[in-house]
């Protein structure tokens, strides 16, 4: 009989800047994947599964998330809500120059889940990092989101980004979930199932045939 998992969730830099600032979340939009958010921090909350704040910090004078700054604060949404704890980080990893390994390690949790912002920066350094330490991780792709990048390797898209990351999570970092498969596993105490490398490149493999027939 699989035990159900020791959950916390990890808030993942829900601040202002991504709403309002200089690097505004584009996909999926930041009006839906905030009202995810929230929803999961309230459920997690009434379920007693600890809640874990990430804020990120850069020196006064960045040009985003400068400490002190409107762009920093947290979101209203999340500013408010009940947290269990609130690590501030310099880097894009919630593991990194934080006491957030310890605080897990200390409350015996086996399981995060990820939402917050990026998909593809904070986010997943956070889920590889949590990985690598032998955690078990969920992340849930529409409480997150992505921007456009182009720079010398070329343009993609948010939508792009954030699809091909949640994929990539999916294939051996995390079980990636929508907002209302993991409130239904929360409920459930259901463990959900990440994929594999393997499995994940056959399937590629076997689509690709059948669009080629």
């Amino acid at each position: 009989m699989a035990v159900s998992p020791r959950r916390a969730l990890i808030v993942v830099d829900v601040q202002n800047e991504y709403f309002t600032g200089n690097l505004q979340i584009e996909y999926p939009p930041s009006s839906g994947s905030l009202a995810n958010i929230t929803r999961i921090m309230d459920a997690a909350t009434a379920a007693g599964v600890p809640v874990i704040v990430i804020q990120q910090d850069s020196p006064a004078n960045g040009p985003a998330f400068s400490v002190g700054s409107h762009g920093w604060q947290l979101h209203d949404e999340v500013a408010w809500r009940h947290r269990d704890a609130l690590f501030n980080k310099p880097l894009p990893s919630a593991f990194s120059d934080t006491g957030l390994a310890a605080w897990l390690e200390a409350h015996a949790i086996d399981t995060v889940t990820v939402v917050g912002y990026m998909t593809h920066n904070c986010n997943d350094t956070t889920i590889k990092h949590a990985f690598d330490r032998g955690l078990s991780v969920e992340f849930v792709h529409d409480a997150s989101g992505a921007v456009s990048y182009a720079n010398r390797a070329g343009y993609a898209s948010a939508e792009e980004i954030h699809r091909v990351f949640s994929v990539v999570e999916h294939s051996r970092f995390a079980a990636v979930l929508g907002t209302n498969e993991w409130l239904q596993a929360l409920a459930t105490g259901e463990v959900p199932e990440r994929g594999d490398i393997l499995g994940s490149y056959r399937a590629a493999q076997s689509r690709q045939a059948s669009a080629a027939a």
